[in-house]
């Protein structure tokens, strides 16, 4: 086994989401993600705690929100921090290397209603972080969790115009213009 080679993560989650789409996630053990990665099952659990995981990035996108977030202008609003945390997010996360890895991703989740479980999860994760790195930076506790809302609303529905075809933007453009669209649309009602 290739133990010693780099990217054993990496190559974990390939393995793992072309068996997931081949087999379906219910019928992939660790065992078989761990040898089509050329990889032992002991170096998959010293990544992953369990299959699950193995397509969710670990702890990367809250902590990225909120190094974003606290890394914001000090006079930045809340939307304008979330705005940086979604920039941040996009530079290191949504790449136009990564847009078809991300794609094949969202599709074997839909299949299947324990890795939509565990993505609801990662949701409420991901709203709780940009909740308490606005309330570190000193947002009362109903904006913070306003902006918070309105930046993970802001996230889906960016990723989702991210990655559609005919779209070539950059994550962040298209983060800060669908966070301006919500911004005019919650002004209207």
């Amino acid at each position: 086994m290739a133990r010693w080679q780099p990217d054993a993560r990496e190559r974990l989650a390939l393995a793992a989401l072309d068996l997931f789409a081949e087999h379906g996630y219910e019928n992939t053990t660790v065992i078989d993600i761990a040898e089509r990665a050329g990889l032992t099952k002991s170096t998959f659990f010293r990544h992953f705690p369990d299959k699950r995981e193995v397509l969710s990035g670990g702890n990367t996108m809250p902590r990225l929100l909120v190094e974003g977030i606290a890394g914001a202008p000090a006079n930045a609003t809340p939307l304008q921090a979330i705005a940086s945390a979604l920039d941040l997010a996009g530079q290191k996360l949504f790449v136009p290397a990564r847009r078809d890895f991300v794609t094949r991703r969202r599709a074997v989740i839909a299949a299947s209603a324990e890795l939509q479980e565990r993505e609801a999860l990662k949701g409420l994760a991901l709203l709780a972080s940009m909740t308490e790195a606005l309330r570190q930076r000193g947002v009362a506790d109903m904006t913070a969790q306003m902006a918070a809302q309105t930046g993970a609303l802001a996230l889906k529905l960016a990723f989702d115009r991210w990655l559609d075809p005919d779209n070539e933007a950059e994550f962040g453009q298209v983060a800060r213009r669908t966070l301006a669209e919500l911004q005019t649309a919650t002004a209207a009602c």
